[in-house]
């Protein structure tokens, strides 16, 4: 295990899988890192790997988001380390599928919990140090889905509108401070996101980006200070394409793609 002190702090927030867990092993190759999720097994087995494969040092520290207090504990956590994060990675997230109406009220309010309000509390949390030490790095990833409304899906696009709408806002506001925020939008990947969501596996999975290429395109763009990185010609095509069409018929393209996940 390396304790090379030059080495930047990355924390990254739902590491146990998918995009969360690509963010850690390609930041791993020059960064430590603290590790957080619900799933401990998870966890500590990413955690040895990464220490095997590039001696990077590797902070377990469980939390579950969807608690209200899980980002106030994580944040006095590694605070109780003392341990100064570099960079925090906003990975965190889930989504839902099917009609707003007869939906799960409690899971949409969770959803609401981890999407936003923990990846705005613990921004608000850690922006302090970087600003005093005038630099540091926050990658928030945001998603496709937050540049239009998303029928069948409403609380999970809304969710993403606002992380990247945030993240762009919070990104001018810093300039000059030395401190950037990156805002990572992929389109479909594949993840267990669509097992939690309630999306059918079979639909578009040919379509479905890696998550290795994924989560390389967002640390390479968070290292070059970009403002929001969108993953693959054809997500970037379609972002570009919308902005020309009637915002109806976008919504109503949304609507029928989402219908067919069902």
């Amino acid at each position: 295990m390396s304790t090379t002190p030059t080495r930047p702090l990355a924390l990254v927030t739902g590491a146990s899988a998918g995009i969360g867990k690509e963010l850690a092993r390609v930041l791993a190759h020059d960064h430590n890192l603290i590790l957080t999720a619900r799933r401990v097994e998870e966890l500590n087995a990413l955690a040895a790997e990464l220490r095997a494969a590039h001696a990077a040092t590797c902070h377990v520290f469980p939390a579950d988001l969807a608690d209200p207090h899980g980002p106030r504990q994580l944040f006095d956590t590694v605070t109780a380390a003392a341990l100064s994060v570099d960079v925090l990675v906003n990975n965190a997230g889930f989504g839902d599928h099917g009609l707003f109406a007869d939906a799960d009220l409690s899971k949409l309010l969770r959803m609401i919990q981890v999407n936003v309000t923990a990846l705005t509390e613990l921004t608000g949390l850690f922006l302090p140090a970087m600003r005093a030490r005038g630099r540091g790095k926050l990658l928030n990833v945001g998603s496709v889905a937050g540049f239009q409304p998303g029928p069948l899906m409403a609380v999970y696009y809304a969710t993403k509108a606002y992380v990247n709408s945030l993240s762009e806002a919070l990104d001018d506001e810093l300039s000059r401070t030395g401190i950037t925020v990156t805002c990572l939008c992929p389109g479909p990947t594949q993840s267990e996101f669509r097992t939690v969501a309630g999306i059918r596996q079979g639909f578009s999975v040919a379509q479905a980006m890696d998550t290795r290429v994924v989560a390389e395109a967002g640390v390479r763009g968070m290292k070059r200070g970009k403002r929001i990185v969108i993953p693959g010609f054809r997500n970037r095509l379609l972002i570009f394409v919308e902005r020309f069409l009637p915002r109806r018929v976008v919504t109503a393209a949304v609507r029928w793609m989402q219908q067919k996940r069902q």
